[in-house]
C-alpha cells in the first residue's frame, strides 16, 4: 500500500501552534486517513495514500486544521517514494554520520526565483553548505545549525513556496515509518 507523509510547519514550537500528537492523530483519522502514525510532536503524520495528489492532501489537512483549531499551519506532503528519492538525492552523504548536522527543507513546489539563494556567499560560511535540488533544499552545518550564519541566511531567502525543514534523523525515521 502506498503512503503519504504530511509535514506541518511550526507545530508546538516555543509554545505556539499547540497541536498535540494525539490531536494530530485524531485529525488525520477524522479526515478518513487509514493506518495513521505520528512521529514526534512537531507535525509528522504518515498514513495510507488517500487516493489524491499530495498537493491536494496538503490543502485538505491545512483547511481542516484551520477549521477545527483556528490555526494557519503550512503543510507539505510527500509520497513515500518522493521521500525515498529525497533521501537518495542527498548531496552531502558524508553528513549522515552526524545526522543532526544535516537538514532537509521540503518545498511545496520548485521555486521559480532562486536569485536570493544564488546570491548567498556560501564560501564565506564554510564549512556550512547548502544545495537546492528540485523541491528539496539540503543544508549541512557540521558545527551545528544554531550558530550557522548560512542557516539563518538560507531560511530568510524568500522562495515563494511553502517550506518546512526536518533534520536527517527525522527524515530517515519518517521513511522507516512509511515502510513499516
Amino acid at each position: 500500500m502506498s503512503r503519504q507523509i504530511a509535514l506541518l510547519r511550526g507545530i508546538n514550537v516555543g509554545g505556539h501552534n499547540r497541536f498535540p500528537k494525539a490531536k494530530q492523530l485524531e485529525l488525520a483519522r477524522a479526515l478518513g486517513f487509514q493506518d495513521v502514525s505520528v512521529l514526534l510532536q512537531t507535525g509528522n503524520i504518515v498514513f495510507a495514500d488517500p487516493g489524491r495528489p499530495p498537493a491536494e492532501t496538503a490543502r485538505v489537512i491545512h483547511d481542516r486544521i484551520a477549521a477545527d483549531l483556528g490555526l494557519t499551519v503550512p503543510v507539505v506532503v510527500r509520497t513515500r517514494d518522493e521521500l525515498a528519492a529525497a533521501i537518495a538525492a542527498n548531496p552531502f552523504p558524508q553528513a549522515t554520520a552526524e545526522p543532526k548536522s544535516l537538514h532537509v527543507t521540503f518545498l511545496s513546489a520548485v521555486p521559480a526565483d532562486t536569485s536570493r539563494l544564488d546570491a548567498l556567499d556560501a564560501a564565506a560560511s564554510a564549512p556550512d553548505q547548502f544545495r537546492l535540488t528540485g523541491r528539496e533544499l539540503y543544508l549541512w552545518c557540521p558545527n551545528g545549525i544554531g550558530r550557522s550564519k548560512l542557516a539563518d541566511a538560507v531560511s530568510r531567502a524568500p522562495l515563494g513556496v511553502t517550506a518546512t525543514a526536518r533534520n536527517w534523523n527525522t527524515v530517515t525515521k519518517l521513511l522507516a515509518l512509511a515502510d513499516a
